[in-house]
């Protein structure tokens, strides 16, 4: 009998990561009308074009020009959509729709490189040493993309419903009555961070090195804060409350004019929440998507703080016996009743709706429906190495101006729900989908 060598099930494994990553984003390109590619729904961002052409663009100079040094075949394109932006201090971009080539154009170029990768990866040496070993940069691809799936679903979100072509996304759960503000004792114990290098788990290098933390006894939200718990602080007036924000994030506040969460909108004296296609009456039951300025305002003004990335972990995979989990249900891998995540629906659920993803305190929804905001600054763990072929990717944030998510959204891939898993944003960008729960000391 003809059995397939560890190598190449792992070559075939990424190669069908690789094709659904593509899927998962061609479907996202599909939706769009034409008029909807050069627009700019977020003025922080690089115009729709730009990411139709980068998730290429990436996987080549990573791939094709970086690790197997193959001279380009298109370098005006390589360079210009290699990278995206992350602008600080209102230096938005101010590039213009004509700066952009034609569709077509960036179409046999994404078909181009989609060959080649095909058949580097048909040909590449996984069982070496190095970056090629296991299949690392490969895994980077893939990841990149499926990361870039959510960036441009936050993206998208924001474009006029009718550039869009409405998908499926599972059926909406229906509103639910109002939960306690119920929250948990968490004992004393460790939390473990990271990643140690020895292992054969796939980790960016801001994953690494494996870290421990004593995590004193602390008390966290069972469930996210909602739209409902939220509209208390919105109508006691706490956006105008300067007691509760720190003096950078009372200067924006200010000089935005916020006064809401970016995600709602007031028709007729009446709140309401816009979602992918559409605009709905305020569920008050599902988690509030708000920035870390806003969250932290929240929190001050409920008497409580926002979790370290340390007590996050502790409360997630912790348990009474002092053992730690891969997941916060245990160690089966994730699945659809785990929790909402995984392009399996473009709306939250209710906080709540996924009891068999708790973890062993008794909290929810720690996976999925909302990335999480903690107030850990995102800095490297000790022993904190860069990628050689992405040396930007995390110590290029390392400003400490980026603070730690933890969890994921609807639109986080099954891959990046592993433990170790950290995501990072500025504090005053609203267009995505976080959410936060607090603590008391």
């Amino acid at each position: 009998m003809y059995h397939t060598s560890p190598v190449e099930e792992h070559r075939d494994s990424l190669r069908s990561r690789l094709a659904y990553a593509r899927r998962v984003t061609d479907s996202l390109f599909e939706m769009l009308k034409p008029e909807a590619l050069l627009s700019r729904p977020i003025r922080e961002r690089h115009r729709v074009i730009f990411y139709l052409g980068h998730l290429e663009a990436f996987d080549w100079n990573l791939l094709g020009r970086t690790t197997f040094a193959i001279d380009p075949f298109n370098a005006e394109f390589d360079d210009l959509f290699a990278f995206g932006i992350d602008p600080v201090d209102d230096s938005f971009p101010d590039d213009v729709p004509s700066d952009w080539p034609r569709r077509e154009f960036v179409d046999a170029y994404v078909r181009e490189v989609r060959s080649k990768v095909d058949r580097l990866l048909a040909r590449a040496d996984l069982d070496t040493t190095g970056n090629l070993h296991n299949g690392k940069v490969f895994d980077v691809a893939v990841e990149h993309r499926l990361m870039h799936a959510e960036t441009l679903a936050y993206m998208l979100h924001w474009l006029p419903f009718g550039w869009k072509r409405p998908l499926e996304g599972g059926s909406r759960l229906p509103d639910r009555p109002g939960r306690r503000d119920e929250q948990v004792p968490v004992p004393a114990g460790v939390a473990t961070l990271g990643l140690a290098r020895d292992g054969s788990i796939f980790g960016w290098d801001n994953e690494f090195d494996l870290t421990r933390a004593e995590v004193p006894d602390f008390r966290i939200d069972a469930h996210n804060v909602t739209n409902r718990q939220f509209l208390d602080f919105v109508e006691s007036g706490g956006y105008a409350d300067r007691s509760l924000w720190s003096d950078d994030d009372w200067a924006w506040r200010s000089r935005e004019g916020i006064g809401h969460p970016r995600f709602w909108e007031l028709h007729d004296g009446r709140w309401m929440i816009r979602n992918m296609f559409d605009v709905r009456c305020l569920p008050g039951s599902w988690p509030v998507y708000v920035s870390h300025a806003e969250a932290s305002a929240y929190a001050r003004w409920a008497g409580r703080s926002l979790p370290t990335e340390a007590q996050l972990h502790r409360a997630a995979y912790g348990t009474p016996a002092g053992e730690e989990r891969p997941y916060p249900w245990g160690d089966e891998p994730p699945d659809a009743s785990r929790g909402n995540f995984d392009f399996n629906r473009w709306d939250p659920a209710p906080v709540g709706s996924y009891r068999k993803g708790d973890s062993a305190f008794g909290v929810s929804d720690l996976l999925g429906n909302g990335w999480e905001w903690t107030s850990t600054l995102f800095r490297p763990f000790d022993g904190f190495e860069r990628f050689e072929f992405y040396p930007g990717y995390s110590a290029d944030f390392f400003d400490d101006n980026h603070f730690v998510m933890k969890g994921g959204s609807t639109q986080t891939s099954m891959s990046m729900l592993r433990r170790s898993f950290r995501n990072w944003f500025q504090p005053h960008y609203p267009n995505i989908y976080a959410t936060f729960r607090c603590i008391e000391s």
